[in-house]
């Protein structure tokens, strides 16, 4: 009897060591593709950031779909993709337009992975703001769909923040 138990218990132990292997060889493709799609997200959108720094307006431009929205940080600040390349060229061709740094960024994807979208901090000229976007994937390359760009406002400075553009719009 004893040695019945024990070719069972045995035989329970390998069942367990399988199952362990088995899904650890299904999961890990799963877990490695994930970390692969965010690093070609990030890589993405860095090169388009460098790509606005080094005044590179060709491709800034080829990195936005052709039906992209651009928000800025102006209430006024809603184009199109031709309309933001409309007002930005002439920066671009100055060889002068911004330069942003990514300080951290989160991605997410659809379950078909023909879309993601992000939220991240950037270091600008304007100090620390906030962008969040929606990219599509057309013929194994992303495009940025959408990008709204924001300037942080700490809270313990909002008030004094509106009393500012109170201020101004009263001066108008």
């Amino acid at each position: 009897m004893k040695t019945y138990t024990r070719i069972k218990s045995v035989k329970l132990n390998l069942f367990r060591l399988i199952v362990i292997i088995v899904l650890f060889l299904n999961i890990t493709p799963i877990l490695l593709s994930q970390d692969s799609d965010i690093e070609v997200i990030n890589e993405f959108m860095n090169n388009w950031h460098l790509a606005a720094t080094q005044a590179d307006g060709k491709s800034f431009f080829e990195s936005m779909d052709k039906d992209a929205i651009y928000i800025g940080t102006d209430a006024t600040e809603r184009w199109t993709k031709k309309e933001f390349e409309d007002f930005a060229m002439p920066y671009f061709n100055k060889g002068k337009a911004w330069d942003f740094k990514t300080i951290e960024r989160k991605v997410y994807f659809s379950d078909d992975k023909k879309y993601a979208w992000f939220n991240e901090t950037l270091n600008t000229w304007m100090g620390v703001c906030r962008s969040s976007g929606v990219l599509k994937k057309h013929d194994n390359n992303w495009k940025i769909m959408h990008y709204h760009l924001s300037v942080t406002v700490p809270n313990n400075k909002v008030k004094d923040f509106i009393e500012l553009i109170n201020l101004k719009e009263k001066n108008k």
